[in-house]
């Protein structure tokens, strides 16, 4: 451990002069992959000594954030060094609204890049529960559906049934409280005391509510409340991801209110209260209403998308969608993933993902085969690839495809072509938040969903490998003629 923290200072150590001093740095923060450092001046920066460094595996900088990729798992331990190591304040909502005064205004973040960044510190928090539901359900799928003759493995082997029912328990009980957990993380994310978010998550999935559903279908009758007249239908918020993003936010902001203006004595006890009471008024009136149409208007204008476009809608979007990675827009997908899941029980976005993912990693492959000569470029490939391989795009995005512009191409090429496989085999997935050879985990069994799901990586990999070589073979040969 001790080696290892030596190891990350090192690397801090590396960074700080690259990045033109501690002076230079805003804050520092971390999403699933990157190491993440807003910056009062971007030109300070110097990309390529930083792209040298021990464990580094790219850098790219968006705005005034510079973005160095060291892969999942190790950016966490990176990040919680370089932060203490250097003195660079973590991000947080009092951080970021003390330095606005200090940054230069024109490298002040869109409010979008801002919400960007929300989302991604909400769904990195709680992203390893999401993929402990998604893979349990996809273990529960290999328990009970039919793959030795006619029988699933619990009809064969009756002493499974047990484990399986325990499974599936914990698979579903995370995603049929997935609301709970993300009002606990964005009210974490925007400042507040995260049992509040927790709190109030428990009013919007209250048994003493029916659920939505069943009230939209007849089976249960909405419960009444009689606010001077006024009659105002509450039901349970269960699978309204959208509205629970916005409760944490609310919360949050309503908690530090009273917590600053109520005296001492009575802040203790009153803010709390007061909090809830006023975020719950606000969910049933106001917020909840509004959540459920948004909700409702993106999943059916996915749906819609999707079989309005047909195969050529799937071809477009796992053309680009590892392009839309490089943006970082990447990230609202989770809130729409999860609301699909929520409102559909299928996610038919993470296939396209993984088709993407892997399309970028043949031309990783692409690369390394025109340039098998060159130990670096082997060392690079090897790495990038492999990360590739567990849903991590990022290494090889920006240490080597886009670096070199064909291997982006035909990584493109074979997320098209991967997309188009995905849309005439169905392949859909049962829960998202991870792709590539994990991501087989939460396919869909129907349609044989778990072949067609290899298929469909190995296609991406092998068409983007072959578009990367025939089109790296012109390139090389202008950049020849040139030189």
């Amino acid at each position: 451990m001790k080696h290892e923290r030596k190891v990350y200072e090192k690397i801090s150590d590396g960074i700080l002069p690259e990045i033109g001093g501690k002076d230079n740095a805003i804050e520092a923060f971390h999403c699933a992959t990157r190491l993440r450092i807003n910056l009062k001046d971007t030109s300070k920066v110097n990309t390529d000594k930083i792209s040298q460094l021990d464990l580094v595996k790219g850098v790219n900088i968006t705005r005034n954030q510079l973005q160095i990729i060291f892969g999942a798992g190790l950016v966490d331990e990176v990040t919680s060094v370089f932060i203490q190591h250097t003195g660079i304040p973590a991000q947080s909502t009092e951080n970021s609204s003390a330095e606005k005064d200090i940054a230069d205004p024109k490298e002040e973040k869109s409010w979008f890049s801002r919400f960007l960044d929300d989302l991604t510190g909400v769904f990195s928090d709680i992203l390893p529960g999401i993929l402990a539901g998604g893979i349990l359900i996809g273990v529960n799928n290999l328990f009970t559906q039919k793959i030795i003759g006619s029988q699933s493995l619990v009809q064969a082997i009756p002493g499974l049934s047990g484990i399986s029912v325990i499974i599936n328990l914990g698979a579903s009980g995370i995603f049929a409280m997935l609301p709970l957990l993300v009002c606990y993380a964005a009210t974490k994310r925007y400042g507040g005391r995260p049992v509040m978010g927790l709190a109030i998550g428990t009013v919007m999935m209250s048994s003493s509510l029916p659920s939505m559903s069943d009230v939209q279908t007849g089976a249960a009758k909405a419960l009444i409340a009689n606010i001077f007249g006024w009659h105002l239908s509450l039901t349970g918020f269960g699978g309204q991801i959208i509205v629970a993003l916005i409760m944490g936010y609310i919360v949050a902001k309503t908690d530090n209110f009273f917590q600053k203006k109520l005296p001492g004595v009575i802040q203790f006890v009153l803010a709390p209260m007061l909090t809830i009471l006023v975020a719950s008024f606000l969910l049933f009136m106001v917020i909840g209403p509004v959540g459920v149409a948004l909700s409702t208007w993106i999943t059916k204008g996915l749906v819609w998308m999707s079989s309005a476009f047909g195969i050529f809608g799937y071809i477009v979007f796992g053309g680009i969608q590892q392009l839309i990675v490089i943006t970082g827009l990447h990230n609202m997908f989770g809130a729409v993933e999860a609301q699909l899941i929520a409102s559909t029980k299928y996610d038919f976005l993470n296939p396209l993902f993984s088709g993407s993912l892997m399309g970028q990693g043949g031309g990783v492959l692409g690369y390394m085969l025109l340039n098998r000569k060159n130990k670096k470029a082997q060392e690079v490939g090897i790495s990038a690839f492999f990360s590739v391989l567990f849903g991590i795009s990022e290494p090889a995005l920006f240490g080597i495809n886009i670096k070199n512009r064909y291997p982006l191409i035909g990584g493109c090429i074979g997320g098209a072509v991967a997309a188009g496989f995905t849309y005439l085999t169905k392949i859909t997935a049962v829960a998202f938040g991870t792709t590539g050879l994990t991501g087989i985990a939460i396919a869909a069994p129907q349609n044989n969903g778990y072949l067609n799901y290899i298929l469909m990586n190995v296609i991406g990999c092998l068409v983007g490998m072959f578009a990367t070589i025939i089109i790296g073979k012109f390139f090389i040969k202008k950049q020849n003629e040139v030189a």
